[in-house]
């Protein structure tokens, strides 16, 4: 995250490093599977967390189907990800749950310092989960968001405190283990991740975040983010993803369900900032009541290949889904990313901004659905979806599929792709701009309306990280 110092009333960026990121720390590891997935090793995970008989035989039916499911072929190439290479498990030498940063290993907590997490924390958070390898190493919740009937917890912690909602809510409604190979694998190995319960009528003023960080070579993380948003509450939360770079692939195959009650509001924003040998292949969907709306604010850099499409399902008439999200594509990166709104209520509505941006041969695509069911009357949904190529030897590529059953709804879609004109360049050059600082300019003028979503420290982050990533994409 961009960290921030107050200067004469006036806020003043501090420029970030690459090296931030792609840092890594010496392996320090309590526990290390070893490589590869294994009915045992299943077993292991449910074993080491103390889990109910249910959650065990969820893990080994997601195992079975991961086993059965072939590996998609419908999008960007996954034939160099080696699943039998993956280290599905690793325990940090580290406390759990620690409500401290002084009793988070110095190593560990000087990573989360280079992020700008704790100074967040700080500033501008009510509260922060920090998972490292496959368990979360920080926890906190402030005060007098907890005296208002709150709940923040790790995943692994809610299972202990919260089994009934867990159990009624966790890939029961809203993501379904059968949905994909990689829900499936994620049901099976899942460690870790955020549970959120917000009261009905309460109101969460400043954000909430989690930060997901993997250290380890050939490693995957599996995370669970499940958030409860009772009649009349709203919620704004937060997560950040990233890892150091190897020259072997890692896996990032996380899932967030959200279900948002009658009347309720939840904000859902995301820079998922992996390494160029990641494969982020993630899952997130929400169920939104009756007059309640779901916002989804994503940002999608670094890793080689993403496959994210969050899902919006509108099961209560006046629901509504608002989804904006940008994705960056260099050199050897493909980014397929979009979303999908299932209109299963009369008088819902969802709206859609994905913006692309492609350079060095990379590929930056939009993909999504809207699917409106018959006597869902008065539905409206709009798409647009831009891409934006930086050279000639990019690719930016759209897949819009649209389903209506119903007449009386109102569907519109646009989409455009182009490069940065050499007239724009010419006039800011002749301006006295660099070739860079112009092209700098024109993406930022680009990706201004997803940027003005985020709290201003993110946008700060997400807006320098696509400027580094222009600076830096040949490498």
């Amino acid at each position: 995250m961009a960290e921030l110092k107050i200067i004469n009333n006036e806020r003043k960026e501090i420029i970030i490093s690459r090296e931030n990121y792609d840092h890594y720390n010496p392996e320090d590891l309590k526990f290390k599977a070893k490589e590869g997935i294994s009915e045992e090793l299943v077993r292991q995970i449910s074993k080491d967390k103390g889990e109910p008989e249910w959650m065990l035989q969820k893990r080994l039916t997601g195992l079975r189907v991961f086993l059965e499911k072939p590996i998609p072929t419908w999008g960007p190439d996954l034939s160099d990800l080696d699943l039998d290479k993956i280290i599905y498990y690793m325990k940090p030498n580290a406390k759990k749950n620690s409500k401290s940063w002084d009793e988070v290993p110095t190593e560990i907590r000087r990573t989360y310092e280079k992020l700008g997490i704790p100074q967040a924390e700080q500033n501008s958070l009510g509260g922060v989960g920090a998972q490292y390898e496959s368990e979360i190493v920080y926890h906190n919740l402030k005060k007098d968001l907890q005296d208002k009937g709150i709940v923040f917890l790790d995943m692994d912690q809610a299972l202990i405190d919260y089994p009934e909602l867990v159990k009624k809510y966790f890939m029961t409604t809203c993501v379904s283990i059968n949905l994909h190979k990689f829900s499936a694998l994620h049901a099976a190995v899942w460690s870790g991740g955020t549970f959120i319960y917000v009261p009905k009528n309460v109101k969460v003023d400043i954000p909430l975040q989690a930060y997901f960080r993997m250290n380890a070579k050939k490693g995957g993380q599996f995370e669970h983010t499940l958030i409860i948003v009772d009649e009349g509450a709203q919620i704004h939360y937060i997560e950040g993803c990233s890892a150091p770079i190897y020259s072997e692939n890692s896996i990032h195959a996380g899932c967030v369900e959200i279900h948002v009650l009658k009347g309720a509001r939840a904000r859902y924003s995301s820079i998922e900032n992996w390494s160029k040998n990641t494969y982020n292949l993630n899952t997130k969907r929400a169920i939104v009541h009756k007059d309640a709306i779901i916002e989804w604010v994503n940002g999608n850099l670094g890793s080689r290949c993403t496959m994210l499409y969050p899902c919006s399902v509108l099961i209560g008439g006046g629901a509504k889904s608002d989804y904006i999200g940008i994705q960056f594509a260099g050199q050897g990166q493909y980014q397929d990313t979009g979303c999908k709104v299932y209109h299963y209520a009369p008088n819902t509505s969802s709206s859609i901004l994905s913006k692309g941006i492609s350079k060095n041969g990379g590929t930056a695509s939009y993909r999504g659905l809207i699917f409106v069911k018959k006597g869902c009357k008065n539905s409206n949904s709009i798409v647009r979806c831009d891409g934006l190529m930086l050279d000639n030897i990019s690719k930016a590529v759209t897949f819009p599929s649209m389903e209506v059953e119903e007449n009386d709804v109102k569907v519109a879609h646009e989409a455009s792709v182009g490069k940065v004109g050499e007239d724009q360049l010419f006039y800011l050059m002749s301006r006295g701009l660099s070739e860079e600082e112009a092209t700098n300019m024109i993406v930022s003028g680009y990706i201004e309306p997803i940027i003005k979503e985020l709290p201003l420290e993110y946008a700060v982050e997400l807006n320098r990280l696509i400027e580094l990533e222009i600076e830096n994409s040949a490498c």
